[in-house]
């Protein structure tokens, strides 16, 4: 329970959409007695003298596709227990696990046609995922550890069961690893959200650094990509400022705004597609910022309204799918109190310039930028944000 709600809490902390359902495997043990029992009465598994159940690899040709494994291949090795010699092919997995006294003590076992058990790791993916989403599944992710045996055995079991494909589309993601190396709690290299938060790293810009990499390809997470992160989010930041802070007027010359925009969501679009590259898509954001930030330089002054509209929608629509702004919003925004309080001594300081105090002016400006509040002057006034 604690490792579930850790896990809940970093998917929070990332912005991470919740899902419908998050089943417990307890909840299910009768329909998963009723899964190997179907398996059973098909000539797919089998009882061996220990009391498990096992899953008979032979009795399944399309094994080791997903893989690419050849089933006659597959030797026992560490995966294999000294106690599983019982199964009739050292290939075959177990479906329902004869209880020990540890299972026992620990609450972990349940009766069923075979004895008090418990049933195996494979068998509860399978049942929960049939029970909740059907017999055949659109989308299936995973990590590419999990490809052979666990997938690999999901495939078989609910296959076996049901006659009808497990899965459409396998997503396995690669694995991180952590200033070059792979993390490991042997040699301490471990980091989680939420220590990186704890530190005072920015969630958006976690979410960024992982983003940098397609979900197929290695990403080596460092502290010196996560600064670059952080800057690349200040920049997403203040773009989002500028384009909505900056005048419009109906009759304003066009810009070259909207053509940028539906260039910039079409590549945007076009790297999504590809199989969810979302480094493609965060360079076809940032092209995107840099052309239009080029374009009001260029103008220098108003825009039509339509213009400015059609940047902010394309901004938000990749936003949705990126979801770092989102982050970075809730980072930054500040209650109504601090929000006056802040005018406050943006008016304060205004005087003070007006006055010529410019040792007053530079206090308040040093005051603000201490609470992580940085203003910017210009000729329609002094604008502030807040960095993180």
């Amino acid at each position: 329970q604690p490792f579930g709600e850790a896990f809940l809490e970093d998917c929070q902390a990332l912005g991470l959409r919740p899902a419908d359902l998050y089943p417990k495997a307890t909840d299910y043990v009768e329909a998963m007695v009723e899964f190997v029992s179907r398996l059973e009465e098909k000539g797919l598994a089998y009882q061996a003298e220990d009391g498990s159940v096992y899953f008979s690899i032979s009795s399944f040709p399309k094994y080791g596709r997903l893989s690419r494994i050849d089933p006659d291949s597959v030797r026992p090795g560490a995966r294999v227990s000294m106690d599983e010699y019982a199964k009739e092919d050292v290939r075959d997995f177990a479906l329902w696990k004869a209880a020990k006294p540890e299972d026992e003590a620990a609450g972990a076992a349940w009766d069923s046609p075979w004895g008090r058990g418990r049933p195996g790791w494979h068998l509860e993916c399978s049942v929960m995922s049939i029970a909740e989403l059907g017999e055949t599944l659109d989308i299936h992710l995973g990590g590419e550890d999990l490809i052979f045996p666990h997938h690999e055995d999901e495939i078989a079991q609910s296959e076996g069961a049901t006659g009808k494909p497990f899965v459409r589309y396998w997503v396995h993601v690669k694995h991180l690893r952590l200033e070059g190396q792979k993390m490991s709690k042997s040699i301490g290299n471990t980091v989680s959200v939420g220590d990186l938060i704890t530190r005072g790293h920015e969630a958006a810009a976690i979410r960024h650094q992982l983003l940098t990499a397609q979900y197929r390809k290695e990403l080596n997470f460092t502290m010196e990509g996560l600064e670059g992160s952080t800057r690349a989010i200040q920049r997403l930041v203040d773009f989002e400022a500028r384009l909505l802070c900056n005048p419009v007027r109906e009759d304003a010359s066009g810009t070259e705004i909207p053509e940028i925009a539906r260039t910039g969501l079409e590549r945007f679009r076009e790297a999504m597609n590809d199989d969810l590259n979302s480094a493609e898509a965060l360079a076809a954001l940032f092209v995107f910022l840099n052309e239009v930030n080029a374009e009001l330089d260029r103008v220098g002054g108003p825009i039509p309204p339509g213009d400015r509209e059609a940047g902010a929608e394309t901004l938000e629509s990749m936003d949705q799918v990126l979801g770092l702004l989102e982050l970075a919003r809730l980072a930054r925004a500040v209650d109504d109190t601090t929000e006056d309080w802040i005018e406050e001594q943006i008016r304060l300081r205004k005087e003070a310039r007006e006055s010529r105090d410019f040792a007053a002016a530079d206090a308040i400006r040093a005051t603000l930028a201490d609470r992580g509040v940085v203003l910017e002057d210009s000729a329609d006034g002094t604008r502030w944000k807040v960095m993180k």
